[in-house]
């Protein structure tokens, strides 16, 4: 083995962290089952794609074949490599490092794959079922989480951390509102938080920090009104306004009921790259196809493997995807307009939101989001929905309104990467 001096020293700040995958972990070569883990680890890398390990023991290696071939990382060591023979073989698909650097001790053992070569699935278990998610996630539940759960740093200030996002560096609307929520709600720790609005005024990176301001604008026995100011960098990204409100006994007690569609088992998965959230989309209604044509409502049903004890995170999650949907549901009644032209030939994404919140469910049992876009035109499209819990109770109820726009040039001079995708 030759010897690998390693860059560590010279880089304080370059960062890998072994994330441990929790579910089942499978590799694929058309039918041919390459490996199972319950195992795996995430290795997240400085400016590199996501790579998935598993234990040495948990592939079939008898499926592959040893080759020469080696290549060197300054910041984990050495790699040997295996191939996958037969008449169209498959050239160094896993990797190893035996004698990784000691930043990276957790690496011994473990096999690397190029999920570019192969099918990679990561499979989520819950009670009744499970969730199938293609490698590489956006990233998992605890991510998700995280993002959410603003820290406090000092007095009315609080933080949310970046993220290694790399294929759309841009944060949603949804992530935005739920850490107002979350910031607020640790500002007024006696009430819980009620209402929540905010106005998305520049776009914020996910790779950085976002820093909230929070002012009391008003505390009271009964209601308390929170100014929440989102910012990137020194620069405001997004004003919001939230309100908190003690607990009261019901004077009238009353809610719409949900709507009668099919339930999660009769809907169709669909991959939005978090593993650990399952999400059931009614007669496959989110879909990017330009030439599908359907009203302008999508019913989503979604569940995760943990709920959060903190009610807080549960309403910030809850708000996290309410943005999700409007944008699809105002193009389905167009034909030759669809997801997929999102970020492509069309500039996309929620201008402003608003949320109530109702009452509160474990967000490990099923929830439906009914969203409906009731206007589109002039650039704009509105849409408004409600969250109801598997047994029909009213959760939530939003409003949102996004922006659908041609580009003023092509996304390519304006920094796009047409890769990107939500």
């Amino acid at each position: 083995m030759a010897v690998v001096e390693s860059a560590w020293a010279q880089h304080p700040g370059y960062r890998i962290d072994l994330v441990p995958f929790k579910g089942t972990a499978r590799i694929w070569h058309g039918d041919l089952l390459l490996a199972e883990s319950d195992a795996a680890i995430r290795v997240l890398e400085t400016d590199h794609v996501e790579r998935l390990y598993l234990p040495e023991a948990d592939v079939r290696l008898g499926l592959l074949e040893r080759v020469e071939s080696h290549t060197v990382c300054p910041f984990k060591g050495e790699a040997d490599y295996w191939s996958l023979p037969g008449d169209a073989p498959l050239e160094d698909v896993v990797w190893t490092y035996a004698e990784p650097f000691g930043e990276v001790a957790g690496l011994r053992g473990l096999l690397g794959v190029y999920h570019e070569k192969v099918r990679v699935e990561l499979e989520t278990r819950f009670s009744d079922g499970v969730a199938l998610n293609r490698f590489p996630v956006w990233g998992d539940q605890d991510d998700l989480v995280r993002l959410l759960d603003a820290q406090e740093r000092g007095p009315g200030r609080f933080e949310a951390p970046g993220y290694h996002e790399r294929s759309r560096n841009v944060v949603e609307g949804g992530q935005l509102l739920g850490q107002a929520i979350v910031a607020a709600s640790k500002a007024v720790p006696s009430q819980r938080v009620t209402s929540a609005s905010m106005t998305f005024a520049k776009v914020a990176t996910f790779d950085g920090p976002i820093e909230l301001s929070v002012d009391v604008l008003r505390s009271g026995r009964t209601f308390s009104s929170v100014s929440v100011r989102a910012e990137q960098d020194g620069a405001l990204v997004s004003p919001g306004l939230v309100l908190t409100a003690a607990d009261a006994p019901d004077t009238i007690n009353g809610a719409i009921p949900m709507p009668e569609v099919p339930g999660p088992s009769g809907s169709e998965p669909f991959d939005m790259g978090v593993s650990g959230r399952d999400l059931r989309i009614v007669d496959g209604a989110y879909d990017p196809d330009p030439d599908r044509v359907g009203p302008p409502v999508i019913y989503a049903w979604v569940r995760f493997r943990d709920s959060p004890d903190e009610e807080c995170l549960r309403r910030a999650l809850v708000a996290q995807a309410s943005t999700h949907w409007t944008v699809a549901a105002a193009m389905a009644p167009h034909r030759g307009v669809g997801q997929a032209d999102a970020h492509v030939t069309l500039s996309t994404g929620i201008v402003s939101a608003a949320i109530a919140f109702h009452d509160d469910a474990p967000l490990d049992e099923w929830f439906l989001y009914a969203n409906s876009a009731v206007w589109s035109g002039r650039g704009l499209a509105q849409g408004e929905g409600k969250v109801f819990s598997h047994d029909g109770t009213l959760l939530a109820s939003y409003i949102v309104q996004a922006m659908i726009r041609g580009f003023s040039a092509p996304p390519e001079q304006l920094g796009a990467d047409r890769s990107m995708v939500l």
